[in-house]
């Protein structure tokens, strides 16, 4: 674990991802973990067909409404975010109920690095309750502006 509390193996996010299902008392299923793996593993943001594709046979053969399914599970439980922008999945490795999904998205190379949103608290319309809120700005990264 880093110092901060989040995980940095792959077995450590699994472990950590595994924690977090099972205290909502949830089943962390062979094919959810195997999906997390994929997209930990990845690195970046990844489609879900392109997921599909590489999925283990070991499994089965599963069709795409079963990934999608498990993509829905992951992200209702923080473990992975939708980029809506590229319709991919990138994995969290933050413990972060609640929190907000900031992302940089590269229009050259399609890199995508998450950052923590600010708390948006104070501009919200009264009354008005946060469920979930993504943010994403496009532009260049580091690396293919040099």
């Amino acid at each position: 674990m880093n110092e901060d509390g989040t995980a940095n193996t792959l077995e450590d996010r699994l472990e950590s991802a595994r924690g977090i299902v099972l205290d909502k008392g949830e089943r962390f299923t062979p094919l959810r973990e195997h999906v997390l793996e994929l997209i930990i593993t990845d690195g970046g943001a990844v489609k879900a067909y392109d997921l599909l594709d590489r999925l283990s046979p070991e499994l089965g053969s599963p069709k795409p409404p079963t990934v999608y399914r498990a993509l829905d599970f992951l992200s209702k439980h923080g473990l992975i975010h939708r980029v809506e922008a590229l319709n991919a999945f990138i994995a969290c490795d933050h413990s972060h109920e609640g929190h907000l999904a900031e992302f940089f998205i590269c229009e050259k190379c399609q890199s995508v690095e998450e950052r923590h949103a600010h708390d948006h608290a104070d501009c919200k319309p009264d009354g008005f309750n946060i469920r979930r809120s993504v943010v994403e700005h496009y532009g260049q990264c580091a690396k293919c502006a040099a």
